[in-house]
């Protein structure tokens, strides 16, 4: 594989193998002024996984001469020891996202040999051609568990004998993940006293832009509903997006849906969502329009807790939860915001179970 192309896909094994190669120690790597470029370039791909990546297309920088090659590929392994340095969790899937999208974009102009390649590496039952590809079943599914919409479903696909049959650019898309996975997988990684002493300035102001990103996008309150009032899967939710976490699709079609029925604007969501790893300012926009009717003719009601359940979005509930009339995550709400009222005021007797019809019908998610 020639330093050409492991510049434009460094994550790959044979990277690590061409600086070993070389014979340039960490040493090197971290005080020598030869691989100063290579130490700005490094923070550059840090600092550049926190922009919104809103088209999908990083920004790329040619690697022409030889120097700009070892620049490209050096730069990979440094970016990760500044990632790794932060302990941020966020900023890890965050970096591992913009590695993804960058190799992706890269891949569109590959030869389909190479792709194959890419995706043996990645350990899948992978064959581009033609303009086509092919993958098994399963890694079709395993690579796709976050992705939305019809066109994303097996049920949907062209599959024969256990085969996905993908356009070439779908099959890309899928790779993106798998690479993001991978990379993921591989952060944080250990980082010697050395690592952090040569790179504290950096990571003091890369920590500063990410505190600055989480409060441009900071929910104001949460005052239409007391927090607790939330059935035990939408407190999930939250506190999965709090933390970080890569929501699938259900999940997020129903904390949206839940949030605009009791009282949320659109903006105050599109906030909340601000802090997930692979956040998209328009699609993020489009997709809160959507479920609540501000971009379609259609407002989407939260799902009821048997979709929840068969998604897999249910954590288990609580005792409420399972009693028999339970059966909305809006009639947990309702149940609850009107006993913590009553407790407040004065005394009423028992709080009977609350109306079916309390809980507006509507639409559920998008199959």
């Amino acid at each position: 594989m020639t330093p050409r192309t492991l510049a434009r896909f460094p994550f790959l094994k044979e990277a690590s193998a061409f600086v070993k190669g070389r014979g340039v120690d960490l040493e090197e790597i971290l005080a020598g002024r030869a691989w100063a470029d290579a130490r700005e370039r490094g923070k550059q791909r840090a600092f550049d996984s926190l922009e919104d990546l809103e088209k999908d297309a990083p920004r790329d920088v040619p690697a022409i001469s030889e120097s700009e090659q070892l620049r490209e590929i050096l730069s990979y392994p440094i970016a990760r020891m500044i990632v790794s340095c932060t302990g941020d969790s966020f900023l890890v899937r965050r970096y591992a996202l913009y590695e993804a999208l960058l190799a992706r974009a890269r891949l569109q102009t590959e030869p389909d040999a190479f792709v194959n390649d890419v995706a043996a590496e990645l350990e899948m039952d992978f064959t581009a051609e033609d303009g086509k590809a092919r993958m098994h079943f399963v890694d079709f599914l395993k690579h796709t568990a976050n992705l939305r919409g019809k066109e994303w479903k097996l049920i949907n696909q062209a599959v024969d004998r256990g085969q996905v049959t993908l356009r070439r650019e779908k099959a890309l898309r899928v790779l993106q993940n798998a690479i993001q996975a991978r990379i993921e997988r591989q952060l944080p990684i250990e980082v010697s006293e050395e690592v952090e002493a040569t790179f504290a300035d950096t990571v003091t102001t890369l920590k500063q832009k990410l505190a600055e990103r989480r409060a441009r996008f900071r929910p104001e309150e949460l005052g239409k509903g007391e927090i607790a009032d939330f059935p035990p899967c939408m407190q999930k939710l939250l506190a999965d997006i709090q933390g970080h976490e890569n929501v699938p699709h259900m999940g997020r079609f129903a904390i949206v849906a839940f949030l605009h029925t009791i009282g949320y604007t659109n903006e105050e969501i599109f906030k909340i969502f601000g802090d997930v790893p692979d956040f998209a300012v328009d699609v993020t926009k489009y997709q809160i329009e959507h479920i609540t009717g501000a971009g379609s003719s259609t407002e989407y009601t939260p799902p009821e807790c048997s979709t929840m359940k068969s998604y897999s979005v249910c954590p288990g509930g609580d005792e409420l939860c399972h009693r028999e009339w339970m059966t909305h995550p809006l009639k947990y709400f309702r149940y609850k915001s009107k006993r913590r009222k009553r407790a407040t005021g004065p005394p009423s007797g028992t709080d009977p179970p609350p109306d079916p019809s309390a809980v507006p019908k509507g639409p559920g998610p998008t199959p």
